[in-house]
């Protein structure tokens, strides 16, 4: 950490308690939005919920980042333990976990990034269109269905097992790829490296968007591509009193 009292930054919704604890445990907190507060370089940055989380990996921190409730895809630690982990914190009493930050390229142009998931998803219900998935210039799949989902390792406990896909461990190295809603009776899904994965919209038969973790990003239009690559890594501070990713 840095000399002098290491600074803590919060991004989120900030109980005085939790700053207070900063405080005494001889931390300085510094608050504001993700950018502002990833952009002053504190030592460690604090997420308190899921959105927050996701909006601090957008700005590509380099520093740890503290997940506070932020689901089951990260070691978060619990809002209840939140104040009696701050001496923790502020000593920097933890372990690392790294996970990756997917890049989007729409038509090779970059328009967004996600920790969780990427989907290309019809954007009326229980419309069909059809979907192509390339790994690393391999073809692994084409099928008709509601929609596709890419997920990270920390994503693939949350929407992504909703359809199918497996629990992938982190540092892994690799993302889960399912249909949603295929219109197949025994659907495929599948694991596969992290380096470069594309989709594509092979049939102009409904309206398809583009979802950045919470984001509703672009249309795709069908033959243009999605490129998912992963352009570096969150480094995630697991604490005492983080959850377990598995329950």
């Amino acid at each position: 950490m840095s000399s002098g009292a290491p600074v803590v930054g919060v991004v989120g919704e900030v109980d005085d308690d939790l700053a207070d604890a900063i405080e005494d445990a001889g931390g300085q907190v510094r608050t504001g939005t993700a950018e502002a507060v990833v952009a002053d370089a504190p030592d460690v940055v604090v997420a308190v919920g899921e959105p927050a989380t996701l909006a601090v990996a957008r700005q590509r921190p380099s520093m740890p980042v503290v997940p506070v409730d932020a689901g089951r895809g990260l070691r978060s630690v619990p809002g209840a333990a939140a104040v009696e982990a701050a001496p923790s914190i502020v000593a920097g009493e933890w372990t690392t976990e790294s996970h990756p930050l997917v890049a989007v390229e729409l038509d090779g142009e970059r328009v967004d990034c996600a920790l969780l998931d990427v989907t290309l998803v019809t954007s009326e219900a229980a419309r069909i269109s059809e979907f192509a998935v390339t790994a690393r210039a391999t073809h692994v799949g084409q099928f008709r269905a509601d929609g596709v989902v890419v997920a990270t390792p920390a994503g693939t406990p949350g929407y992504a097992r909703q359809v199918g896909t497996p629990i992938v461990a982190a540092e892994t190295g690799v993302l889960a790829v399912a249909p949603i809603a295929p219109f197949a009776t025994n659907p495929d899904h599948w694991i596969v490296g992290d380096e470069r994965i594309t989709l594509t919209v092979e049939r102009d038969e409904a309206d398809v968007t583009l979802f950045a973790d919470d984001r509703s990003v672009a249309p795709v239009p069908p033959g243009e591509t999605v490129t998912l690559t992963t352009e570096r890594s969150v480094t995630v501070a697991v604490l005492p009193a983080s959850r377990p990713r598995f329950p």
